[in-house]
């Protein structure tokens, strides 16, 4: 089940806190990169943060989440991070897929490590385009990939 979570509680930020760590551990991997800034994240962080989350839920359990900012027309998507666990199992599939049904006909972005093809493949399956490699660190790169509206 997804719904909108409430990462300002005390618990659901510590829930999101244990299920990013070990996923951007993976990412971190792919990029030869330690420096995401997710992987440092405290739970004070995350309950201040002004994105809206939303959560994969099974009995009542967090096994995903994808977090996201509107700004007019724009959905500029934060996070997509699924416990490494449960990798495979389409829960990142389902997150993006809701988000994008509850917000069709509007623009999305996101950026990921350049190196990090799962997360590239699963964009480019929904029609997301890459669009501007950007560098993070030296010699780190991420990318930028976006869908537009459809007219």
């Amino acid at each position: 089940m997804i719904r909108k979570v409430n990462h300002r509680n005390e618990y659901t930020a510590k829930a999101i806190q244990r299920i990013q760590r070990p996923a951007y551990l993976v990412e971190a991997e792919l990029m030869g990169f330690e420096g995401i800034p997710q992987l440092k994240e405290s739970t004070i962080e995350i309950q201040n943060s002004g994105e809206t989350f939303l959560g994969y839920m099974e009995q009542e359990v967090l096994l995903g989440f994808i977090s996201y900012k509107k700004e007019n027309n724009i959905i500029d998507i934060y996070r997509l991070v699924v416990n490494p666990e449960h990798f495979r199992k389409g829960i990142g599939r389902k997150l993006l897929a809701y988000l994008m049904e509850e917000f069709e006909g509007m623009e999305f972005i996101i950026s990921t490590g350049k190196m990090n093809k799962p997360a590239k493949n699963l964009y480019t399956s929904f029609g997301f385009v890459e669009k501007e490699d950007f560098e993070v660190a030296p010699g780190v790169f991420c990318t930028t990939l976006k869908k537009e509206i459809q007219t």
